[in-house]
């Protein structure tokens, strides 16, 4: 007997509520007054825009919390062709420092909503929830212009993404806007059941968490999105119940880390490998999740 039945799935596949979604937008709206209300920031060009599980449609845990990006886009970070420099594409370096304008978004923040609400964090700024609004993840980040990434030596052409500075000094760039663009493309490729199958699998594994079969700072969120996003759209549209597909879907992936062709693997953005070193998850540890997960679900 199947663990979960028919409806109880189906039941998972929803996104947020109304309510959930109404706190949310709430929320964004107070991050925004904050950075548009400071002297400095007032000053500079920026873009303020949600990302993570929220942005994507595929987040599912009641009173859920939000990442949100404030990018700095007067002042911008470069990866050029190898042999290049910023100069050869006309720019020249810019006036704000990633540390000055981090610290101005905290200040910001703790100006709108309270100096003890909020904490500073090793990659982002937490913001507690209350009735109001919901708990949020600010990552104050530049724009990266990636030039390289498709050999281009046009200015005006390149991959859009993020760049920041961790607390403990490590540099990280992540495509969020390519990663939300890629899931949509998805979704419509399968009669929109890619997000839906995300969301089932988030709900099992938030289950296995709370039960202690899992370590959810291993396996993440993240990590489960990505993994369907590596799941052939065949398999996410070709059965009749979503146990049929859960449970195929998990062979799936199984087999193809078991096989050796899962190093290829990408994030949703296909912009950085979902298997790469500094990563706290790698093949073995995708591949027993996977194994648990199908025993977890009595298949």
């Amino acid at each position: 007997m199947m663990k979960y039945s028919e409806t109880t799935l189906q039941t998972w596949t929803a996104p947020l509520s109304q309510t959930e979604e109404d706190r949310i937008e709430n929320t964004i709206k107070m991050i925004k007054d904050a950075i548009r209300s400071h002297n400095e920031l007032s000053l500079m060009t920026y873009e303020i825009f949600a990302q993570g599980s929220y942005a994507n449609n595929t987040n599912v845990r009641q009173n859920s919390d939000i990442d949100i990006c404030v990018m700095l886009t007067s002042t911008f970070f470069g990866n050029y062709e190898d042999g290049t420099s910023a100069s050869d594409y006309g720019f020249s370096d810019g006036s704000v420092s990633f540390s000055d304008f981090r610290k101005y978004v905290i200040d910001a923040l703790r100006d709108k909503f309270g100096y003890s609400n909020v904490t500073v964090g090793n990659k982002c700024i937490d913001i507690d929830a209350n009735s109001y609004h919901v708990n949020a993840d600010v990552v104050p980040a530049l724009l990266y212009k990636d030039y390289k990434i498709i050999h281009s030596k046009d200015p005006a052409r390149y991959v859009e993404g993020i760049k920041f500075c961790s607390q403990d000094g490590k540099w990280i760039v992540n495509y969020p806007k390519e990663h939300i663009k890629n899931g949509k493309e998805k979704n419509n490729k399968t009669n929109y059941c890619y997000k839906k199958l995300v969301r089932i699998m988030k709900h099992i594994r938030n289950n296995m968490v709370s039960e202690g079969l899992i370590n959810g700072d291993i396996i993440t969120s993240f990590l489960v999105e990505c993994l369907v996003w590596n799941v052939n759209n065949s398999y996410i549209t070709k059965y009749d119940t979503w146990n049929e597909t859960l449970k195929e879907s998990i062979a799936f992936l199984w087999n193809e880390i078991n096989e050796g062709r899962a190093k290829s693997w990408g994030e949703v953005s296909e912009r950085l490998y979902l298997f790469h070193s500094g990563r706290k998850w790698d093949q073995d540890s995708a591949k027993q999740f996977l194994n648990k997960m199908y025993n977890y679900l009595e298949y």
